[in-house]
Formats: structure tokens, sequence, C-alpha cells
């Protein structure tokens, strides 16, 4: 078996992550983790302290590629296409990584959670868009109502809750038209 020195915190991170999609919370140990990447359990402890710190790391990392992902979307010059491409992005992620998606929204422990700086950088892009449709004063309310709609939706969609029939994506794409369409400027109170 691999030293811990040849077993990195990314390396460790990453195997979680797999671990998180593919087998759920609940089996996010210490030990599936060490055996993902060859070390054993008592090795980790040289790099992570505890479960609860794992999967806080977990998290952020989370966090931190949803952000990445966001971040390349931001820099059109209309900011109605710029919402409708992240909230695309956002509702892609979640169904890519849903496990991941539920902790960064708080479906999972209150020990370990992520550095501040790490929600800050992911949120980025959405408060610029925010800023770009509501104007600066209403920049963090429109970024919130943005972020409660769409973590809403997806979810109600995560959790097969839209059983009425009809298209899904049809009501997400009018539901990304219509929130764009409330944030004129010029009407906000």
């Amino acid at each position: 078996m691999p030293t811990p020195e040849r077993t990195s915190l990314d390396q460790i991170v990453a195997a979680a992550r797999e671990i998180l999609e593919s087998e759920g919370l609940a089996r996010l140990t210490m030990q599936a983790v060490a055996d993902r990447v060859g070390v054993r359990a008592p090795s980790l402890y040289k790099r992570v302290r505890s479960r609860d710190d794992l999967i806080g790391l977990v998290t952020e990392a989370t966090i931190l590629d949803l952000g990445a992902r966001l971040q390349a979307l931001d820099g059109n010059a209309d900011a109605r296409a710029d919402l409708a491409s992240l909230a695309r992005a956002f509702r892609a992620f979640a169904h890519e990584r849903p496990a991941g998606y539920r902790l960064i929204f708080g479906w999972g422990p209150d020990a370990g959670q992520p550095r501040q700086d790490a929600f800050a950088s992911a949120v980025a892009p959405l408060l610029r868009i925010a800023e770009k449709l509501a104007g600066p004063e209403h920049a963090l309310s429109a970024a919130r109502t943005i972020t409660a709609w769409a973590n809403g939706f997806v979810s109600m969609e995560l959790a097969g809750a839209f059983k009425l029939g009809g298209s899904v994506d049809d009501a997400f794409e009018y539901g990304i038209a219509h929130l764009a369409a409330a944030f004129n400027r010029s009407e906000l109170v």
C-alpha cells in the first residue's frame, strides 16, 4: 500500500467525492476512502482529522467545482442570457453530482462546514448577474431569490416530486425566463 506521503489530500477528497456519488453519504467512511486510495484507514488521519472534516472538504470541493463552472458562464452583455446559462449549468451540475449538490445545500451534517470564502467564490458570478439584472442595491436579494427558486426547482426534480405530467424541462425554461423578466431595475421597490 502507498504511504500517506504518496496519497495527497486532493486524491483523498476526489475518492471521497466518488464514494459519495456512487454509494451515498452513509457509506462515505474513512475506511472506504482508505480502500479507494490504497492506504490503511489510520493513515488518512495524517491528512484529515475526522469524517466530519472529510465531509467538509468534500462539500468545499463540490462548491468550488460548481463555482468554477458558473464562473465560465458569466460575461455576456445580456444579463438574461447569463442568468439562463447559469441556471442551466446549476441544474446540470445537480444532476451530475446529486449527493454533492445536497451537501452544498445543507442536507449533510453540520460539522465540518467549508470555508466561507469557498461560498463567496462560487456565488460571485451569480452576484454579478444579479447586479446587472436588479442593480447594485438589490443584487444580494436578487441572487438569493434566484438561488431559492433554482434550488427549490432542482431539489423537487431530484426528489421526483413533479408528478403532474408535462415537460419538466419546459417548466424550468419558463421559470428562468419569468424570473429574469421579474428583475426589471426600473420597477424595483
